[in-house]
């Protein structure tokens, strides 16, 4: 049986808690434990999280005297492990059953892999879901990938839903733990650096649940046709190139590779937001994208959002009101 040490860092999500950690106690054909970290919360989080350990041995509570941050709070939980495997898994999410033990069965039967991840789902306050399937045509079944082509495959964006990644112990410890200059996309440039030392897997499944509110830390950076987030991931893979210790960091290919696909996604936001009438956010998309990979200057993407430029958001409109009304006189 497989150990799998599970950190729950937690701040401010003591109703969330106990669902969390219950998700991962009841998982079967492993060897558990569990670290709750409270960073200072100012909720219940401390009551909840010591009751929790009380009552079920697997369990380990810490609180923070003052509040350290996400990123102190995940490195303190790497250091802390101890067991074959490791998840980091937010408060706020939970795992369905058996996402660890199909995990730690395909890291048994293949030694080549650093981390597996799978499919999630996200719960909306509704309570309807959504499925997160970063390979939709793989169903039902396992995907090995070499590191290089797990990276190929992310093309700049963050493929991996976080409570749904196992990743071996040592692996995790030789390369480190999150940047504190990425608080806001250290987790993709974890998979890339973790990518970067062994074989990666997929698991064609839902594995865990990220549940969507408005507490999420990431719904802050989605907004302004996701320029905050475009410039978030360019931080972590110009960290991830600098990074000496991994392998693949120096490829100049694979560098090429990624930016491009970075500069592409913006000069699509950024024809998005010139659409929407939206000329300075269009702007600073289109400065983004040339700064990331100038070469972009020369697609046909950043062609046709220069045509549109040159004939001006007003005729452009005006265009696409003549054509719609010419397609409804010309309805059946």
């Amino acid at each position: 049986m497989h150990s799998v040490d599970v950190i729950v860092p937690c701040y401010r999500y003591a109703h969330f808690l106990a669902e969390c950690v219950e998700s991962v106690l009841s998982q079967e054909g492993v060897s558990v434990r569990v670290l709750i970290i409270d960073d200072a919360s100012p909720d219940n989080t401390e009551e909840i999280g010591r009751m929790l350990a009380r009552l079920d041995a697997r369990v380990s509570f810490h609180r923070h005297a003052v509040n350290r941050g996400h990123i102190a709070t995940y490195n303190e939980g790497i250091e802390w492990s101890s067991a074959d495997h490791v998840l980091l898994l937010s408060a706020d999410d939970y795992l369905l059953p058996d996402a660890l033990g199909h995990a730690s069965r395909l890291l048994e039967k293949v030694p080549s892999l650093g981390f597996v991840f799978g499919e999630a789902l996200i719960l909306h306050p509704d309570g309807s879901t959504e499925a997160v399937r970063p390979f939709p045509g793989c169903t039902g079944g396992e995907m090995v990938m070499t590191g290089a082509e797990f990276i190929r495959r992310s093309g700049a964006s963050n493929m991996v839903p976080t409570p749904s990644a196992v990743v071996r112990t040592e692996l995790q410890k030789r390369a480190g733990g999150y940047r504190a200059e990425l608080p806001h996309s250290g987790d993709m440039e974890m998979w890339l650096r973790l990518a970067s030392f062994a074989d990666v897997g997929f698991i064609a499944r839902p594995q865990a649940v990220y549940r969507r509110h408005e507490a999420n830390m990431s719904l802050a950076y989605a907004r302004d046709y996701l320029l905050s987030d475009l410039q978030q991931r360019r931080a972590a893979l110009f960290t991830f190139f600098a990074t000496g210790a991994a392998p693949l960091a120096s490829d100049v290919r694979l560098q090429g590779s990624l930016l491009r696909s970075l500069a592409l996604q913006a000069v699509g936001r950024a024809s998005m937001a010139f659409n929407d009438g939206d000329l300075a956010g269009s702007e600073a998309l289109r400065s983004f994208a040339s700064d990331t990979w100038p070469a972009v200057r020369r697609s046909p993407a950043w062609m046709r959002l220069s045509a549109k430029r040159l004939l001006g958001a007003q005729n452009l409109q005006r265009m696409r009101s003549a054509r719609a009304t010419l397609l409804r006189r010309t309805e059946p």
